[in-house]
């Protein structure tokens, strides 16, 4: 906070910033439990036919086959990470928008079953 201040207050520049300047304060309040809440939400009203889910992680399981099963279209983008067997399961296709790192282009993933550029139902 005090590096931030400096700043803004013109008695540091962004060029004299160093590792010590920062202080990394990670919290995760339940955003897993509150985005698999606003999915469940969305499905239930309607309010949407598909929807892109950056994750790979298996707590969203549940909201991934509860979308599905009301109809909505789940497209995950796992940004080039892996993707658990179990999500996977529960998706109707992937594709990372993003570069792969070290590539120039995105592309989408090679496997012929759900791993392709998305076309709707």
């Amino acid at each position: 906070r005090y590096t931030l201040q400096e700043l803004r207050a013109g008695r540091m520049h962004w060029n004299e910033l160093r590792d010590e300047h920062f202080e990394l304060d990670i919290r995760q309040t339940q955003v897993d439990v509150m985005i698999g809440l606003d999915i469940a939400s969305l499905a239930y009203k309607r309010l949407v036919d598909q929807m892109i889910l950056v994750t790979g992680d298996t707590d969203f399981v549940p909201a991934a086959k509860l979308a599905r099963m009301e109809g909505i279209d789940v497209i995950l983008d796992p940004m080039w990470q892996g993707v658990s067997p179990e999500l996977h399961e529960h998706i109707d296709g992937m594709q990372s928008v993003c570069p792969r790192p070290g590539s120039s282009h995105a592309r989408s993933f090679d496997n012929p079953d759900k791993d392709h550029a998305y076309e709707p139902r």
